[in-house]
C-alpha cells in the first residue's frame, strides 16, 4: 500500500528527537520533546508527534504489491511509501517544541486511547473523537494497529543509526483520509529508511473498480460508485553497510461497501529479505522468525505465503528474484476478521526479532569498495523490479493527483547500472546470484 495521494501543501514535517537507551520491551514512552521543520507551506493538519523513551504506555514491535489488492491499495495509497530527498531540501530552521506544547494536542490527557496514542510519530490519521465512538471496529483497531507499529519501527532504527532521525511528513488527501509518512536520510548506518502509514476513504475509481473485477471480485454498485476504506504500513529499509540486508514490510486492511450495504473485507501483506552478501545465518533466522509468527496461527500459512513472496517478487527480464523472499499474502479474510488481524498482528510483531539483530551484527562489519559496488548493483536490480513489476507503483504513477514523492520512497539514494556486468565465477557476488535464481528452503 502506498501514501500516493496526499498532497504535501498544509504539511508539517518534523524530526523526532530521542533520548538513550533503548528499553528492555522495546516499548514506547511519553513524548521527551521534538524538533519541528517548518517551512512546507501552512501549519498542517494537525501537531506532529514525538515519541520518546522510559516506561511504555504499550505499543507493538513491529513492497511489494499484491495479487489483487495491491495494485488497487498501493495505487489508491500508493505502496504506503513515505517522501524523498527532494520534499525536504527547501525548508526552514528548526525550532524545539516543548513537551507540554505536544501533549497538549490531546485534550484529554486521561483517556486512555489519548494517553496509547501519545507515543505515536504523529496523532492518528481518523480523529480521536471518532476512533472512540468505534472501539470495537476494525478500523479502529487496524489504525491503531499500524500507528504503533510505525512508531516501533522508527524508535528501534533511530536508535541504532544515532546519526540522523525520521522526518516527519503529515499529510491529508482531499478525498478522504490522509497519512503519515516518516523517513530517514543518510544516516550513520542506514542510507535511507522509510516507515509509512495511510489511512485513506472515498469513492474506487472506475479503473481501480475495473480491475478488481477483471481479478474475480464482484460488487453491487450504486450508480457505479464503490465505497472504500484502506489502511496500511509500509517500509523499505536500505542500510550502508553491503553486509546489512535491504528489508521490506507491508501489512494493510481494505473495505468495501456495496449497494445494499454489505462489506466485503480482506487483509493482505508480507515481509521479504534483500541481501547483497548471503549469510546462510541470517537468512536462516529471518525466515524462522516469519514461520514462527506465522504457525501461531496456521502451520500452513508459512509455506504457502514463503512460496507467494519468492514468485511475487521475480525479475522476469533478469530471471531472477529481487531478494531471498519471506512471507507474502493477500485476500485474507477467513476464518474471521479477529483471527487475521491477530494473524497481522503477529506478523508486524515479528519485524523487529527478525531484522534488528542483523543490523547489530553487521552495521560494524568492514567491506571493501568491491563489496560497496555489487551492493550499488543489486539496488539497481531492485528499482527494476519496483519500477517495472511492482503493480501498487505502477497503479500509482498512473493514477492523476498521486503522491509521486511518497510512491518512490522504496528507492535508494543510490544505485548503479553497468553494462554487461556479471560476477566471478564461485565468488560471493555469484553465490548469491544462484539463491536467487533458485530460492531455498531456510527452515527445514
Amino acid at each position: 500500500m502506498a501514501s500516493s495521494l496526499g498532497r504535501l501543501s498544509g504539511s508539517r514535517v518534523c524530526s523526532v528527537a530521542l533520548g538513550s537507551g533503548l528499553p528492555r520491551a522495546w516499548t514506547l514512552g511519553p513524548v521527551v520533546g521534538r524538533v519541528c521543520l517548518t517551512g512546507l507551506g501552512g501549519t498542517g493538519s494537525g501537531q506532529n508527534r514525538g515519541l520518546g523513551y522510559g516506561r511504555g504506555t504499550g505499543g507493538v514491535g513491529a513492497g511489494g504489491g499484491a495479487r489483487r489488492a495491491p495494485w488497487l491499495v498501493a495505487g489508491l495509497a500508493a505502496g504506503l511509501a513515505g517522501v524523498a530527498a527532494a520534499a525536504f531540501h527547501h525548508l526552514a530552521p528548526a525550532k524545539m517544541v516543548p513537551k507540554t506544547e505536544v501533549a497538549s494536542s490531546f485534550p484529554d490527557k486521561a483517556d486512555e486511547l489519548a494517553l496509547r496514542c501519545n507515543s505515536f510519530m504523529s496523532q492518528p490519521v481518523t480523529a480521536l473523537s471518532e476512533l472512540r465512538a468505534r472501539p470495537g471496529d476494525m478500523k479502529t483497531q487496524m489504525e491503531l494497529l499500524i500507528m504503533e507499529t510505525q512508531s516501533q519501527v522508527c524508535q528501534a532504527l533511530e536508535q541504532l543509526d544515532r546519526g540522523a532521525t525520521f522526518a516527519v511528513d503529515r499529510w491529508e488527501r482531499k478525498e478522504g483520509g490522509g497519512g503519515i509518512s516518516c523517513v530517514l536520510q543518510d544516516g550513520h548506518v542506514f542510507e535511507k529508511a522509510g516507515v509509512s502509514v495511510s489511512v485513506v476513504h472515498g469513492i474506487l475509481s472506475e479503473e481501480a473498480a475495473k480491475q478488481m473485477k477483471s481479478r474475480g471480485k464482484k460488487f453491487k454498485t450504486k450508480n457505479g460508485q464503490l465505497p472504500f476504506c484502506a489502511m496500511g504500513v509500509s517500509s523499505v529499509i536500505h542500510p550502508k553497510n553491503p553486509h546489512v540486508p535491504t528489508i521490506h514490510f507491508n501489512y494493510r486492511y481494505f473495505e468495501i461497501e456495496e449497494a445494499d450495504g454489505t462489506r466485503q473485507w480482506w487483509f493482505g501483506g508480507g515481509c521479504d529479505l534483500t541481501p547483497t552478501y548471503l549469510n546462510k545465518e541470517d537468512a536462516v533466522h529471518f525466515h524462522k522468525t516469519l514461520k514462527d509468527a506465522c504457525d501461531q496461527h496456521d502451520p500452513g500459512f508459512y509455506p504457502k505465503f514463503k512460496k507467494w513472496c519468492d514468485d511475487y517478487f521475480f525479475i522476469k527480464h533478469r530471471g531472477e528474484r529481487r531478494g531471498i523472499g519471506g512471507i507474502f499474502f493477500d485476500d485474507l479474510d477467513s476464518p474471521s476478521k479477529e483471527d487475521i488481524f491477530r494473524f497481522v498482528q503477529s506478523c508486524a510483531h515479528a519485524f523487529i526479532p527478525s531484522y534488528i539483530p542483523l543490523v547489530k551484527k553487521h552495521c560494524n562489519d568492514p567491506f571493501t569498495p568491491q563489496e560497496k559496488h555489487w551492493q550499488q548493483l543489486r539496488r539497481g536490480r531492485y528499482v527494476e523490479f519496483n519500477l517495472l513489476y511492482d503493480r501498487g507503483t505502477k497503479f500509482g504513477l498512473f493514477t492523476p493527483g498521486s503522491r509521486i514523492e511518497s510512491i518512490l520512497m522504496s528507492m535508494p539514494l543510490t544505485a548503479r547500472w553497468e553494462y554487461m556486468y556479471a560476477p566471478s565465477e564461485n565468488s560471493k557476488e555469484a553465490e548469491i546470484l544462484e539463491v536467487l535464481c533458485h530460492p531455498k528452503d531456510w527452515v527445514h
